[in-house]
């Protein structure tokens, strides 16, 4: 979640989903994940936060996968993926109501995309401070419920495996190599 924080936010409101493609803070307390980010005070997926559940879906590697890297000839094409899928009751932060959790907001996102800017933000004038954090709502969500996702073809023969490996390996496209990387960690792991 930290190494693909750029997440999809899904929420639903009067029984319609929403979806917000966010950057997210993940961290780790007392054994608890929370994540933390905001949305434009305009956009209503907010509305929805505290009263349902909500889902960050974080995308890893993924990768084509050609059935002629198969042994067998009766294959079709597939597709391999990394994803983690994120569950919990969002709760609100908003500036009028809490400004030192807006604050902490702001300085952890800043803090995890941008560290160099955060003495930047700080001098700026409070009044196009408080502007902008006018304009979002903010959020931190505990974790309920976490879930890994992963298809690395590991329903397929060791020899098929392989041969996708070595072929996303050599792949000119960095994701598709990083989904080899992942596979190869995979079956030295079956080794074991």
């Amino acid at each position: 979640m930290q190494a693909n924080s750029f997440a999809t936010f899904v929420s639903i409101l009067d029984g319609v989903p929403y979806a917000s493609h966010v950057p997210l803070v993940a961290r780790i307390e007392d054994e608890v994940v929370k994540l933390s980010g905001h949305l434009a005070k305009q956009n209503p997926q907010w509305q929805a936060f505290e009263a349902t559940e909500s889902l960050a879906i974080f995308t890893g590697a993924h990768a084509y996968i050609s059935p002629t890297l198969y042994e067998k000839r009766e294959s079709v094409p597939t597709w391999n993926y990394i994803a983690v899928h994120a569950y919990g009751f969002p709760k609100i932060i908003k500036l009028t109501d809490s400004p030192e959790l807006m604050e902490k907001m702001i300085d952890e996102m800043v803090d995890t995309y941008e560290a160099s800017y955060k003495n930047h933000w700080h001098n700026m004038p409070d009044g196009f401070r408080e502007g902008m954090m006018n304009g979002i709502i903010g959020f931190e969500m505990v974790v309920t419920r976490l879930e890994g996702k992963y298809k690395l073809s590991q329903n397929r023969s060791q020899t098929d495996q392989q041969n996708v490996s070595n072929t996303l390996l050599n792949s000119s496209d960095p994701i598709a190599q990083a989904v080899g990387i992942e596979m190869q960690r995979n079956l030295e792991s079956d080794k074991e």
